[in-house]
């Protein structure tokens, strides 16, 4: 006999592999893990002079891949990270990557909220050179500088 999904027993620590049962158009069907993460986690950011963006909205909680676009002329725009200490962050990977339209005078400045770190440093990182790559991690209590591509 069939059993509810409240009556399944928890899976722990999925490692990618994995199969499981998802539905999709009306039909039950097989997925894993590394599936999901690698079709729902992209997101494209426009970035220009004076913008303010916040990554711990709710709308970027499941953003893996950023890719930055640079829009307009020079400046500087703030990306703040989320909160390094939430459940949903804790062992987060975020990847950053800017596309061919930014130069030293179009900088993204990654900056941990308040009371929180990036490498250790409460300042920002910046970003300003096309086709730059960033991965960052999360701890639980701050934010790591994992693989940096320029």
């Amino acid at each position: 006999m069939a059993k509810k999904i409240s009556q399944l027993n928890a899976a722990t620590e999925l490692q990618g592999p994995e199969s499981f049962a998802l539905v999709q158009s009306s039909e039950t069907k097989k997925a894993t893990i590394s599936q999901v993460i690698n079709y729902i986690h992209n997101t494209d950011i426009t970035a220009s002079d004076g913008v303010n963006l916040d990554l711990d909205d709710s709308l970027y909680d499941d953003s893996r891949m950023i890719k930055l676009s640079w829009s307009g002329g020079s400046g500087n725009m703030v990306l703040s990270l989320p909160d390094a200490t939430t459940s949903k962050n804790t062992n987060r990977i975020i990847r950053i990557v800017t596309n061919g339209g930014f130069n030293t005078n179009t900088r993204v400045r990654l900056t941990p909220i308040a009371g929180q770190t990036l490498d250790g440093s409460s300042n920002y990182y910046e970003l300003n050179v096309s086709y730059e790559g960033l991965m960052l991690w999360s701890d639980g209590s701050e934010w790591f500088i994992i693989q940096k591509k320029a």
